[in-house]
């Protein structure tokens, strides 16, 4: 019977084992004041965890704020994060608060932690460090108390072999390490999860009758790898109940991205490994357009380089 944690707005489901030995570990963490690093694939519940462990901590009335390092361009991370004086720069025509201000006594979650600038990550050890921060512009340093998680997507001492994440920050933020297991391999934990999304969909209520997941459909979606993880299997839920009309969740209401099945023949490529075919088959058809590939991806042209560099191709 899969448990479900309540968090604010959102809801994390516990299915299995390793999910239970991933709350725990978070569990501890909140206990702490401590920095805490959640690694794990995309989709897999990072930043529900990270909320676990604010909402479970000392810190829970004060504030939780974040940052997605990858989604914010390159010339803005800075002034979002340590905030500016007026006249720091062209167009600074007052004060601005960073989110490292804002998130005092309560925490601040570093989403992709390993997109950041490596001229920025040097500013963030000395967060870690000092407890303060420099506004752009400022005259003086101003004292934070704000507890720092960080999540990323990729294996941090891979990252430090390549030379995108500094080996000292990573050190300051793995003082405690909370790891997501992927999907795939956690069969007995896609059919308590289906159902607990077809339970909690605001889609549900369209239709008179509760939505029905059939037998020939889990068999579909127990065989298939879930390279976007729990996120995917919850939006081709949601997705399958609106297009029912209200009749049972058939098989063919769920169209799985690429139809990358478990049981289809030869190996199954890593999700780096998709992830670098789709992006370099996005810069073919751009004609090495960087800008114009990254703009088809999704993703900002600063991403787009840092990933090139991590597979060799920048």
């Amino acid at each position: 019977m899969a448990t479900t944690l309540e968090l604010q707005d959102r809801f994390f489901v516990i299915a299995d084992e390793s999910m239970e030995r991933t709350i725990e570990s978070a569990a501890r963490a909140a206990r702490t004041g401590a920095p805490v690093l959640i690694c794990g694939e995309s989709g897999t519940g990072k930043e529900l965890i990270a909320r676990f462990i604010h909402e479970k901590s000392q810190r829970q009335k004060g504030p939780f704020l974040s940052i997605n390092c990858a989604a914010i361009p390159e010339g803005l991370i800075e002034a979002e994060l340590f905030g500016y004086e007026k006249g720091a720069f062209t167009g600074a025509i007052a004060q601005r608060i960073g989110k490292f201000e804002r998130a005092s006594q309560g925490t601040f979650l570093l989403d992709e932690v390993s997109e950041m600038p490596i001229h920025l990550q040097a500013k963030l050890l000395r967060v870690l460090q000092e407890g303060e921060i420099d506004r752009i512009g400022g005259a003086g340093s101003v004292r934070v108390q704000t507890r720092i998680i960080a999540t990323t997507n990729r294996e941090p001492l891979d990252l430090i072999r390549r030379s995108v994440f500094r080996q000292d920050l990573f050190y300051r933020l793995n003082v405690l390490r909370v790891d997501c297991p992927p999907l795939r391999g956690r069969k007995s934990a896609i059919k308590r999860l289906a159902g607990e999304f077809v339970r909690r969909s605001p889609y549900r209520e369209l239709f008179p009758k509760e939505p029905v997941i059939t037998d020939e459909t889990m068999r579909k979606l127990m065989d298939y790898s879930w390279p976007g993880n729990v996120r995917e299997l919850q939006n081709v839920i949601e997705r399958a109940i609106i297009n029912s009309d209200g009749g049972p969740l058939n098989p063919e209401l769920f169209h799985l991205a690429g139809g990358y099945d478990a049981t289809m023949p030869g190996p199954v490529d890593s999700l780096s490994s998709l992830e670098q075919s789709h992006i370099e088959g996005m810069l073919e058809k751009a004609s090495g357009n960087r800008t114009e590939a990254a703009r088809r991806l999704g993703i900002s042209v600063r991403t787009l380089r840092n990933k090139l560099k991590i597979y060799g191709a920048a």
